[in-house]
């Protein structure tokens, strides 16, 4: 079973983008979402992907991602998935042991940004970096599936 493990947190200021070393834009949607499991498309560095996650709430999910043809996952895109898609830029930045991923959204859920650190088991320790704050990971409105369902321009304080 492939199992997924991050953290994700809220970004505290702009000092992150001193550190990034390359940046991906992606675009995302939803085939179907509930709280037994997600079912995603994503188009991301001109691939294209299939990505089954388990709904379980916390920082411990089984996952499971399959690449698919670009053109085929540009169509299911378009035509299956549930709207609004997710648009994001994602940053990489090495911070300590671990590669953090900032997902910069733009679209309907403009001016969110979170940051991951991926670990290899649950009691791994990391380094925290400065401008991360609150940590988010077992909110599920940060969900990615949720912000597709519910957009953060949609809540009441867009600021969390």
């Amino acid at each position: 079973m492939a199992t997924e493990i991050e953290h994700k947190f809220l970004i505290r200021d702009d000092r992150w983008r001193q550190q990034v070393e390359r940046s991906v834009r992606m675009r995302q949607g939803y085939l179907t979402s509930d709280a037994r499991c997600s079912v995603r498309v994503r188009v991301a560095g001109g691939q294209g992907f299939l990505n089954i996650k388990s709904g379980t709430l916390g920082i411990q999910r089984s996952e499971y991602e399959y690449p698919i043809p670009l053109a085929e996952a540009e169509e299911i895109l378009d035509t299956l998935c549930e709207k609004p898609l997710l648009e994001k830029t994602r940053h990489f930045i090495h911070f300590g042991e671990h590669v953090w991923e900032i997902d910069e959204f733009a679209g309907a859920n403009a001016g969110l940004i979170v940051a991951e650190v991926e670990l290899s088991r649950p009691d791994e320790p990391f380094e925290r970096p400065d401008w991360a704050s609150e940590d988010v990971s077992h909110d599920i409105r940060y969900y990615n599936s949720q912000l597709a369902r519910h957009p953060y321009a949609t809540w009441p304080c867009a600021s969390g």
